[in-house]
């Protein structure tokens, strides 16, 4: 008796956070009965100082595994045409960057599935990697649902937990959340192809929702908790980092903690909040409304990113100096932000 042909997967998606989960796919060829037929992408765009046009990471990947590309502006009739014509068993999504309309949800025999970066209801929106770490959380994860109109609304079947360290970034998270899509996507083909996969409708009541970053985020408020900075500071880093004025030039901070208890506020305690108090073995020490907050990785304009300790020594911040303060715009919300 002959095996059943293998689904045919059509992935949407433009973000290189996806390059791990199509490496598994190709690694897996000839034993997985899935495989990958073509991808949709976004347009190659400009790109750097020279906005030299370049092709994204999943139309380089695409390519060189010799798979059809398709990078319509925007998602009409003519490109639903183009999906039906690939006879597609299930299209799957993962930051594509375009919204879905019905009749491209409704193309595949098996319908689409969209992989979500947070324990949805929680985070639903643009940017949920960076938003779970700037909030505090010390877990979050990948979750596989179906579409729906709404954003990031339609039922769930299933989710990869990732713990979220003290000491990482979002773009350290990025990276364990690219490889909890393995394990996730492994689980759901065999379960969707044979009608076992079972969606379940999310509590909207519990939703939250993020939205599209942009460097003015890159501000801190030093009166606010040390913990509260710090987890901004590591939730917006590589993009679009958190940075201080120092006597006039841009210091980027990559990752920062919390050094101590110490009450902020003038007196004998502590310091002025956004005061420079010193620097330990790990990094530049600051006061904030509550507890001090450590810088311990610092880049200044056209430099690299360094350790507190080497920066310090090519760029002494005297204790005393006076960082300003600046409000923090909020990054998350009950329902979903306003463009």
């Amino acid at each position: 008796m002959s095996s059943p042909a293998p689904l045919r997967i059509v992935f949407f998606g433009s973000d290189a956070i996806a390059l791990r989960l199509l490496d598994w796919f190709d690694s897996e060829a000839g034993r997985l009965q899935a495989e990958i037929v073509a991808v949709f992408t976004q347009p190659d765009r400009p790109v750097g100082r020279g906005q030299k046009i370049t092709a994204n990471a999943i139309k380089t990947w695409a390519l060189a595994h010799t798979l059809p590309v398709f990078q319509p502006e925007k998602l009409d009739d003519s490109s639903r045409v183009e999906l039906a014509a690939l006879k597609p068993d299930l299209s799957l999504v993962m930051a594509y960057g375009h919204i879905l309309r019905e009749a491209f949800i409704a193309t595949p025999r098996l319908g689409t599935l969209n992989l979500h970066t947070s324990l949805l209801p929680r985070y639903r929106g643009a940017s949920p990697i960076q938003t779970a770490i700037a909030n505090g959380d010390v877990e979050t994860g990948v979750t596989l649902m179906r579409i729906a109109r709404e954003l990031d609304a339609g039922p769930l079947a299933d989710a990869e937990l990732v713990k979220i360290g003290a000491l990482e970034t979002a773009g350290d998270v990025e990276g364990k959340l690219a490889a909890a899509c393995v394990p996730l996507v492994a689980r759901a083909l065999p379960r969707l192809a044979n009608g076992e996969l079972v969606f379940v409708e999310q509590d909207h009541s519990a939703a939250t929702f993020c939205r599209r970053l942009e460097k003015a985020d890159g501000a801190l408020d030093f009166a606010l908790p040390a913990a509260v900075l710090a987890a901004r500071i590591n939730g917006l880093f590589p993009w679009p980092t958190c940075a201080i004025l120092v006597n006039g030039e841009l210091v980027k901070i990559g990752l920062a903690d919390v050094a101590g208890e110490v009450v902020g506020g003038q007196g004998e305690a502590g310091g002025i909040p956004g005061s420079v108090m010193g620097s330990d073995s790990a990094g530049l020490l600051l006061a904030t409304g509550r507890g001090v907050l450590r810088l311990r990785r610092l880049q200044r304009a056209g430099g690299r990113m360094l350790d507190a300790g080497e920066f310090l020594r090519g760029y002494p911040i005297s204790a005393g100096v006076q960082i300003e303060s600046r409000p923090l715009a909020p990054l998350v919300a009950p329902a979903p932000f306003r463009r």
